[in-house]
């Protein structure tokens, strides 16, 4: 999993996170053919149910800036990775999507909609709310930016679009080392890079990973500061990502690694 605990915020917030893209850092990342995501994203394409447009939007010059930055053959689904969307400067809409392995949410929910109005749910949206417009103007400036977020999660799975599959249930929380044993970590690296001149356009990506918390929780280190930046979320970012029931239980296993 190509994720740096360092993105773990203590104590956490939810904020936007923005930072221009290292010099010489990845963009896109080839998917291997014989993943678990290659074989979740191939069941999703051949179900018909990857892309979403508003009438009358032409994704072409987004697919071609996609691939200037990386060239690939067949179905951009199973050439990446990540999922795709562009973001219009102009109206902050997401007017096109392509999009295989949602994290609980649907993407036919959130076509067409402004910016603002795609993160209404999350919860202490109000910095993210109050600099939705900015965010949207430095998105798509012409420059390229990433942010990551992450959280536990008992699946497995890469595809939870909530209507393909009902959420997980938690595993009993008497044992935490048992808890922790069927416990994942889920991050996702979202990054922003230009469609090209004129269009105030920029595709946003989004790359998930996962692997099992107790591989991925192999240091020290990697336990307190997940430890400490669960114990500082608020009871609504709690109840948003699901977590509630997983935190005290999660809390024990981890101050038994740190």
């Amino acid at each position: 999993m190509d994720f740096d605990f360092a993105h773990i915020a203590v104590p956490f917030r939810m904020q936007p996170g923005l930072r221009k893209l290292a010099r010489g850092a990845a963009r896109l990342t080839p998917l291997a053919p014989a993943s678990a995501l290659r074989a979740e994203k191939q069941r999703v394409l051949e179900a018909g149910a990857s892309r979403l447009a508003v009438p009358g939007f032409d994704a072409a010059p987004a697919l071609e800036a996609i691939h200037d930055v990386h060239p690939y053959d067949g179905p951009l689904e199973l050439a990446f990775e990540e999922d795709f969307a562009v973001l219009d400067g102009a109206d902050t809409t997401l007017p096109w999507l392509c999009v295989c392995v949602p994290s609980h949410w649907a993407p036919e929910e959130k076509i067409g909609l402004p910016f603002a109005a795609v993160h209404a749910p999350v919860a202490d949206n109000a910095t993210l709310l109050a600099a939705s417009r900015q965010l949207v103007r430095l998105a798509t400036s012409g420059d390229e930016f990433e942010r990551f977020v992450w959280t536990v999660t008992p699946s497995g799975r890469y595809d939870q679009h909530p209507r393909r599959h009902a959420r997980e249930p938690w595993p009993a929380a008497d044992d935490a080392k048992a808890f922790a044993a069927r416990c994942h970590l889920r991050a996702e690296r979202q990054a922003f890079f230009p469609v090209g001149r004129g269009t105030r356009q920029a595709v946003f990506t989004i790359r998930v990973m996962l692997q099992p918390l107790a591989e991925a929780v192999d240091t020290r280190e990697k336990a307190a500061r997940l430890h400490d930046s669960l114990a500082s979320m608020s009871e609504d970012v709690l109840a948003y990502k699901g977590l509630a029931p997983a935190r005290e239980p999660l809390l024990r296993w981890l101050e038994g690694q740190r």
